[in-house]
């Protein structure tokens, strides 16, 4: 439920058309709603702007149907992430309009047409093909909440001149999300080139000395181009947020 939808009910009730009775009946579910293993928030679309997300990882089949049915009945977007396809195909069996993205592990759910509120367009790059689950979950993320998304996929630094053939599009983002193991260096080329917000996510990526992701979270902490803000190492999620937050008008 949404501040439109709460809209509607207190101006039907103005009208006549509803009774407070079921007007309350109607907003009963706010602030949240306790399942007894789970307690959505269903009011989180009015503070925050999107709903509630549900992270896969760790909670069961059965218990993401479940939340997912308390949220559509709603009305509300859904996004899942950190799933495996043997729960996406267990969850697509009972949601037949869900969409599952399996290079991202994530799984999307819209409770109509998803309104686009993006003032321009929000450009993800991947500095290899190995970054690409995590710039996928970037992109999924930024869709769902409204952002028209394009991306550019394997133009890393040991190969520089990919990136600059990209220059247009670059150039032409309102938010970028930048994806790279590795050393990180990415996001400080790109951050050089553009006016604009740059989100530097570090992956996992890389040989044994890049610490599971550490030495690119520290290059890209360290970064001398301006603009440039880092988040947690694999966190295509908070990465599209983010972008989505910055994008809204």
């Amino acid at each position: 439920m949404n501040e439109k939808d709460i809209k509607s009910i207190l101006t039907k009730v103005r009208k006549g058309g509803l009774t407070v009775d079921e007007a309350v009946q109607s907003l009963r579910v706010l602030p949240f709603e306790d399942v007894g293993f789970a307690t959505i928030d269903h009011h989180r679309t009015i503070r925050t702007g999107f709903p509630e997300v549900i992270f896969g990882q760790g909670k069961t089949a059965a218990h993401i149907i479940e939340i997912m049915k308390k949220m559509s009945a709603q009305k509300s977007h859904v996004l899942a992430t950190r799933l495996d396809e043997k729960k996406a195909k267990l969850i697509k069996k009972a949601f037949r309009k869900s969409i599952f993205h399996p290079a991202s592990g994530s799984l999307t759910l819209a409770s109509g047409p998803v309104e686009q509120r993006g003032r321009g367009s929000i450009l993800v790059i991947s500095a290899g093909t190995s970054d690409i689950p995590v710039a996928e979950e970037a992109m999924v993320t930024a869709e769902i909440m409204g952002n028209r998304v394009d991306h550019v996929y394997d133009v890393g630094v040991a190969g520089i001149h990919r990136l600059m053939n990209q220059k247009d599009k670059i150039t032409a983002a309102n938010v970028i999300i930048v994806v790279a193991g590795m050393e990180g260096a990415l996001p400080s080329v790109v951050g050089g080139l553009v006016a604009r917000p740059v989100i530097a996510v570090p992956t996992s990526t890389g040989y044994g000395a890049s610490f599971g992701g550490v030495a690119a979270l520290l290059g890209m902490l360290n970064s001398c181009a301006s603009g440039l803000a880092v988040v947690n190492i694999d966190n295509g999620f908070g990465a599209g947020y983010m972008a989505s937050l910055i994008n809204q008008p």
